[in-house]
């Protein structure tokens, strides 16, 4: 087929290879052109809409799993100050309950605490399911998730299958039990928001990363086939693909790539805070986002390169991450 095309595209232009030339350049550049300007568009959409859903109308209920930190506790904030109720998922109930304490106390909220390690696999979810019971749950925030310490081969990685099974417990099982457990009664009301936090690491392949990269691109998919399985029957499910966010899960690999001891917040690297304002803000406007318009940048920037340089691109800049953390590890040993 490829060669009959070839072929074809020769009798044309014989050897005026000029032309043929040309004809490629200008393929190129209306495609570029084309992805531009539907970046563009949808930009212009996100300032004119965004903001604009009523989480409180989808119902008196937010739960937010691995809340107690970092982009989930920055969702749980950001949503009680939206006039949410939130119910409170992670492992810890010390910073459960510090968490809880704050929201009531700034934003006038009731909250509630559930204690649970994600890592565990379907032994909690019975528990889950019962303390959730009765809630009018309008929002689902899947934001747990777990990330290797540092870049890594496959093979390397220390008691690898004991940690990789935790690893897909948090962040495969966890979205897919939670959403199962929450969005029928959705889907009873005919209204509900499913928010499931990816990672632009599940958009490519990213290795040293493996099993991480591998559980986002599962997200990524669960969440797009949940919306177009739902949305006709009042569901919106938003899938969220952040690039580097300052917390603690990213830090390392911030910190290694950087060679850096501190990493503050940037233009491209925000805080949690900023963070997910924005990405509430696009919910309603975009079902598959990064979530905040620097990332959305670079979102656009990484989708015109050929799958070549991507790949070139994502090892060497976990071979430097891997480099640089192995040379912290030794400093620390002395």
């Amino acid at each position: 087929m490829a060669c009959s095309v070839l072929n074809n595209v020769i009798n044309v232009f014989g050897k005026d290879s000029s032309a043929y030339f040309a004809m490629i350049g200008f393929v190129t550049a209306s495609y570029i052109a084309f992805k531009v300007a539907f970046n563009v568009i949808k930009i212009l959409k996100y300032f004119v809409f965004a903001g604009s859903t009523n989480f409180k109308k989808l119902g008196s209920w937010a739960v937010v799993t691995g809340s107690t930190d970092g982009i989930g506790k920055a969702y749980a904030k950001e949503l009680a100050e939206r006039g949410v109720n939130i119910v409170l998922i992670s492992r810890s109930e010390a910073k459960l309950q510090e968490v809880a304490n704050e929201i009531e106390k700034e934003s006038k909220v009731q909250t509630r605490i559930i204690v649970a390690d994600f890592s565990k696999g379907l032994e909690l979810y019975d528990s889950i399911r019962e303390q959730l019971a009765g809630l009018e749950i309008g929002t689902l925030v899947n934001n747990v998730g777990m990330n290797y310490p540092f870049h890594n081969y496959f093979l390397d990685v220390a008691d690898r299958e004991e940690y990789f099974m935790k690893m897909i417990n948090v962040n495969v099982t966890a979205v897919t039990m939670m959403t199962s457990i929450v969005m029928p009664a959705m889907v009873e009301r005919k209204k509900g928001a499913v928010i499931n936090i990816s990672s632009a690491g599940g958009l490519y392949p990213v290795p040293l990363l493996t099993v991480y990269s591998a559980c986002k691109a599962y997200e990524i998919f669960f969440s797009r086939c949940i919306q177009s399985e739902y949305e006709s029957k009042g569901i919106i499910c938003q899938c969220v693909m952040p690039y580097f966010v300052v917390t603690n899960m990213s830090m390392p690999l911030l910190v290694a790539t950087k060679k850096s001891k501190i990493v503050k917040p940037s233009l491209f690297e925000p805080s949690p805070t900023t963070y997910a304002k924005a990405a509430l803000d696009s919910f309603g406007v975009s079902d598959f986002t990064n979530g905040y318009w620097a990332h959305n940048v670079q979102g656009t920037a990484m989708g015109m390169l050929p799958e070549g340089i991507v790949k070139k691109m994502m090892m060497g800049m976990a071979e430097k991450g891997r480099k640089a953390n192995l040379e912290n590890m030794s400093k620390k040993k002395e």
